[in-house]
């Protein structure tokens, strides 16, 4: 009898002693790391489906260009003065839109 009250006493109170960390651990991952991954991935994407003609933009590989057209999934960048000098690029690699000068 009394050793049934021992394990019943230590074997509880264990599992539960080790459930509780492990909630407030993962709790505080979630409100310290995926939930603000989650806002800046949204607000990436918003980004990039507002993207119109004239859009002076920046890409990841740092090329700073001007919307010429957008294809799909890729985007039409006027890097140069030179009506020509145009260059095809992945929605995706777009890293931000400048703010416009009117903005200022």
């Amino acid at each position: 009898m009394i050793a049934a009250m021992i394990l019943q006493a230590s074997g509880g109170s264990g599992f539960g002693g080790f459930l509780i960390p492990l909630g407030l651990m993962f709790a505080i991952m979630y409100f310290m790391v995926i939930m603000p991954q989650q806002r800046q991935r949204k607000k990436t994407q918003e980004m990039l489906s507002a993207l119109k003609a004239g859009d002076k933009i920046i890409t990841n590989g740092g090329i700073y260009g001007t919307v010429n057209g957008i294809d799909g999934d890729s985007v039409i960048l006027k890097i140069s003065s030179e009506p020509q000098v145009k260059i095809r690029v992945a929605r995706a690699a777009i890293a931000q839109v400048e703010a416009s000068q009117d903005a200022k």
